[in-house]
């Protein structure tokens, strides 16, 4: 529900809540039906305000996007500190990735489709910035492949994972019975081709993806 409109003397400090409203926005709605009343309606502003902090809706997307992967580049990095071997590194990247997109409210990456409503210089900034969330997850690719455990690390296997993981948010119940670590472990099993640490239930559970028509 849209929140009570705060004093114009608070909206100067709501930059980082605003960004993830719009992000969300921008999701569940699409760039193009999302309006500047939607987005400041989300965090209680005055309509006219997000242009306070941004010059345009274009420009809340690009520092959306940006800022989200920056940030969790740096979750990324945290994460892997340290581990060295690199079967155990990609679990440990693919939930936090997971985390990042169902525990938390970083949308950017599934806002990447949203790019071609922005610039060039817009999406050169974001394309940076997504080559640099990639870096961790091709260098631990590339040494499963080296180690044998991975039949190829060519670029189309890491597009398609993130893809795979990101679908996951269409799909997944926080309520269900398949914990975000037991979605983790699938992952990894499903692409370097292991077994689960515990064998699967029958039948569907509550956050299994249904039957699309």
């Amino acid at each position: 529900m849209p929140r009570r409109k705060e004093p114009a003397g608070l909206e100067p400090n709501r930059r980082a809540e605003l960004l993830r409203a719009a992000a969300r926005l921008f999701v569940e709605k699409g760039f193009d039906a999302t309006t500047t009343r939607d987005i400041a309606d989300a965090v209680g502003m005055r309509s006219g305000s997000p242009f306070y902090h941004f010059r345009s809706k274009q420009e809340l997307l690009k520092t959306a996007m940006v800022e989200g992967l920056d940030a969790g580049y740096a979750r990324l990095l945290a994460a892997i500190d340290g581990i060295a071997e690199p079967e155990q590194r990609l679990r440990v990247l693919v939930r936090t990735h997971l985390g990042t997109l169902l525990d938390g409210e970083c949308h950017s990456p599934m806002l990447l489709g949203e790019t071609r409503a922005l610039d060039e210089a817009a999406q050169e900034e974001i394309a940076a910035a997504f080559d640099r969330y990639q870096l961790p997850w091709q260098t631990t690719l590339d040494e499963l492949q080296q180690s044998g455990k991975l039949a190829s690390a060519a670029s189309p296997v890491r597009l398609l994972l993130f893809g795979m993981l990101n679908w996951s948010t269409h799909w997944y119940r926080p309520d269900g019975k398949l914990s975000l670590d037991e979605l983790a472990d699938s992952a990894v099993a499903l692409l370097l081709g292991g077994t689960l640490p515990t064998a699967p239930t029958t039948g569907p559970e509550k956050n299994e993806p249904q039957a699309l028509s």
